[in-house]
């Protein structure tokens, strides 16, 4: 259940970095409503955060909490706001997704 948490924390962080995306592009009250979503997501996947460094380890649950947020931006970063999608970029973010997956597999909870 706790890697469960510690996923949708992570769908939170693309979401409250996506937020951020948003209201860059934005202005008034529009800015306003992109910046609330991020506040809003921001809060969320804090406390999920939190729920999950109750039972897994602080480092691995950190590493893989960034590490979501870190692939989902930049894969919202390619499909939403038109980021190029190099072949450095895409590799890289393949080697983040093969650590996040291998620190799932070699922690202890």
């Amino acid at each position: 259940m706790n890697w469960i948490l510690l996923i949708i924390a992570g769908f939170f962080e693309v979401g409250f970095a996506s937020c951020l995306g948003k209201a860059k592009e934005t202005s008034g009250i529009i800015s306003t409503y992109w910046m609330v979503g991020f506040f809003v997501c921001l809060s969320i996947s804090m406390i999920l955060l939190y729920k999950a460094t109750q039972e897994l380890p602080i480092g691995t649950a950190y590493a893989v909490w960034t590490g979501i947020g870190a692939v989902g931006t930049v894969l919202v970063g390619i499909f939403i706001f038109k980021e190029p999608a190099t072949f450095w970029r895409i590799f890289f973010l393949s080697t983040l997704i093969a650590s996040i997956i291998g620190l799932k597999f070699v922690s202890s909870h």
